[in-house]
């Protein structure tokens, strides 16, 4: 009998664990970083559409999704190579 207990009590673990798991995400919010060649002040028109994007699935920058820019910052003559 105390191996049918063992194996229940065993098995009701680890139905639980997804759910633990679940509740322990729930306060993260996800970060998405948006990197170009390019300056992203100088493609506004590629942020816009990638916000946008990111709408139609249900993320709102702020709110649901952190979103990090990244791009090319000129280093004076030679356009930021080394």
């Amino acid at each position: 009998m105390e191996r049918r207990a063992f194996l229940g009590a065993l098995a009701g673990g680890l139905v639980a664990t997804p759910l633990v798991a679940e509740a322990q995400q729930a306060g993260k919010v996800p970060r998405v970083g948006f990197l170009t060649a390019f300056s992203p002040s100088d493609v506004p028109q590629w942020r816009e559409g990638f916000r946008q994007g990111l709408r139609d699935f249900g993320y709102t920058e702020g709110r649901n999704i952190v979103i990090e820019y990244r791009g090319r910052r000129a280093r004076g003559r030679g356009g930021g190579q080394r």
